[in-house]
């Protein structure tokens, strides 16, 4: 998924590497095994870099802030999305 190689990227994935090391856990991966998208282990860490990464100003991380209210995984995940597209921008 395109979206999925945004967040590994933004996590420091590259495509010569075969896994991600976050806070010395060490994910596996390739593209077609990331599973941000359905899993809260692998959204998480991504949410707290986005934070780091954010400004008091940044609507964007708001977003991604009040999409954790619902619990719903989809909409914290395209929120993520949307916040690296725009720090990317």
């Amino acid at each position: 998924m395109k979206n999925n190689k945004l967040i590994a990227e933004f996590m420091g994935w590259t495509e010569d590497m075969d896994s991600i090391t976050h806070e010395g856990d060490k994910w596996w991966s390739s593209p077609d095994t990331h599973k941000y998208h359905t899993s809260w282990d692998w959204l998480m860490p991504v949410v707290s870099k986005c934070r780091e990464e954010s400004n008091e100003e940044d609507s964007h991380w708001e977003a991604i802030y009040y999409s954790l209210e619902g619990c719903d995984i989809n909409v914290t995940y395209h929120a993520v999305v949307e916040f690296i597209n725009q720090l990317n921008n």
